[in-house]
């Protein structure tokens, strides 16, 4: 889970409150960082990081892809020839 983002949207709910509802923040804090994460658990998220991997991955795929079709295309046009 992305802690910074939590903590971003804690403390701009938190920030919306009057000073002397400190108790009161935070138990709607502990409240609004539960649901937070039960929302984003149900969701089929990836880190940064795996995108990152499945970036790379596919960006080889691609090259390869590429270059295989190069020979393709060199193979069938011996075969015309």
């Amino acid at each position: 889970m992305n802690k910074p983002l939590f903590d971003a949207i804690l403390s701009r709910f938190g920030s919306t409150l009057p000073p002397g509802a400190s108790l009161l923040k935070q138990d709607l804090e502990r409240g609004l960082e539960a649901t937070l994460h039960s929302v984003f658990d149900k969701l089929d998220l990836v880190t940064r990081e795996e995108f990152e991997v499945q970036a790379q991955v596919l960006a080889r795929s691609r090259a390869k892809l590429e270059q295989l079709e190069r020979l393709v295309a060199e193979l069938e046009a011996k075969l015309n020839n």
